[in-house]
């Protein structure tokens, strides 16, 4: 079935509202871009992204007092952290992401790190073809609880398709990683995956708006879906179809405010 042009326009119409840079203040993304060093980004970003769930203002928040409990220098901390600066980090929490999962992840970081440039690697290894984000996903989770002392209760912060999660945190996070255009939202660090690999970051809200608009049939808010809400997307453009993420977002956002389109 050819897209349809009028839903088409009015997601562009949506793109075009919340694609720029006046979106960054109210957003978990305001975070990673409180940085300029790549590395220090990755992991400003991860954090923010897996805090992801609840009020914006509330991760925007604990992301931010995360970084400065870090010293404002997140590569450099989870690289060097003396036993004194780790317990700096003590008693942090969000709501049931706490100091065990925390420190877990800090020492996840510290060891990829000391062999690798970037945690773009931890989802797409070196030398990897044929990859796309579904194993990219699977690889990550893989690789942050390879140890067999890693905590399991951390397991629930790093979603995975393996359990049919529609991975909505860490689809978000690959979008901050890989996309870039001319409105200077999104960072375009890596390159491993194109924009054209992207899953849409799938939540109840844009599930709500993507039923009502047609471009999604099934009911569950899992990979499956999230999967046929990307295909769907690809219909309006399939080179960066995860674009229309900030459209599905924006709609989601005026409902909330009693707004109809």
């Amino acid at each position: 079935m050819p897209p349809s042009p009028s839903i088409q326009a009015q997601l562009d119409a949506f793109v075009a509202a919340y694609n720029r840079r006046d979106f960054i203040a109210d957003d978990p993304i305001v975070v990673p871009h409180g940085f300029s060093k790549p590395q220090d980004i990755e992991i400003a970003g991860f954090f923010a992204a897996i805090f992801a769930w609840g009020q914006r203002k509330t991760i925007i928040s604990k992301a931010q007092e995360l970084m400065q409990r870090m010293d404002a220098a997140p590569h450099a901390f989870v690289l060097s952290a003396s036993e004194r600066e780790l317990r700096g980090l003590a008693g942090f929490v969000h709501r049931t992401f706490n100091e065990t999962d925390l420190l877990y992840m800090v020492d996840f970081l510290g060891r990829h790190y000391q062999q690798h440039p970037s945690l773009e690697q931890a989802f797409v290894p070196a030398g990897a073809t044929d990859w796309n984000v579904e194993k990219a996903l699977l690889h990550f989770h893989q690789q942050v609880f390879l140890p067999d002392w890693a905590p399991q209760r951390s397991r629930k912060h790093i979603p995975t398709p393996a359990r049919n999660s529609a991975c909505k945190r860490l689809n978000m996070y690959l979008r901050w990683m890989v996309r870039k255009d001319e409105y200077g939202v999104d960072f375009g660090l890596w390159k491993q995956l194109k924009p054209a690999d992207l899953i849409v970051p799938l939540d109840l809200h844009v599930q709500r708006v993507a039923i009502k608009m047609g471009l999604l049939r099934r009911t569950q808010s899992d990979w499956q879906a999230a999967l046929e809400l990307t295909e769907a997307l690809r219909q309006f453009d399939p080179q960066d179809p995860v674009k229309y993420d900030f459209a599905l977002f924006g709609m989601g956002l005026e409902v909330r405010r009693g707004a109809d389109w």
